[in-house]
């Protein structure tokens, strides 16, 4: 329970923030949503998006270890609730290839700032930072990702 608290505590703050520095729409909920644990548990197991408003995408995933992701206008706010991983943010991408006009994806990071997330942490990560999800010692990680869009 205490961590529901702290999940909607940490959202709320994430949603003020926005909408404080984002115009109407972008990345403000368009509607209120209540997401029961029930369903949050149940997207958790696959991943998926529980919030898909204009401008604000809050997913429950699930994952291991993967490739490096750019976004052009894609802030994240990653919320870990189980498992830990090493993160690594920013450097430069080696491979990297453009999947479309907003996003790039690379096989590694060279630099970069090493994260070690364990449950409970939190991390935001900038559009336009390369971030990769390097290790994964628990075989998968379990966040909420918080996703702002930018101009």
């Amino acid at each position: 329970m205490k961590s529901l608290v702290t999940l909607a505590t940490l959202l709320t703050m994430a949603v003020f923030v926005t909408a404080a520095a984002a115009p109407t729409g972008g990345g403000v909920p368009a509607a209120v949503h209540y997401i029961g644990h029930d369903k949050v548990a149940e997207v958790m197991a696959k991943g998926g998006p529980i919030v898909n408003d204009p401008g604000l995408v809050v997913l429950a995933n699930r994952r291991g270890v993967g490739g490096v992701e750019y976004h052009e206008h894609t802030n994240h706010i990653f919320i870990l609730v189980e498992g830990e991983a090493t993160l690594v943010t920013g450097g430069t991408m080696v491979g990297a290839k453009r999947t479309n006009p907003d996003q790039m994806v690379a096989t590694s990071i060279d630099g970069g700032e090493i994260h070690h997330l364990s449950k409970g942490d939190v991390i935001t990560i900038p559009a336009k930072t390369p971030h990769w999800w390097k290790e994964i010692p628990t075989k998968t990680v379990a966040y909420y990702a918080v996703n702002i869009e930018s101009q």
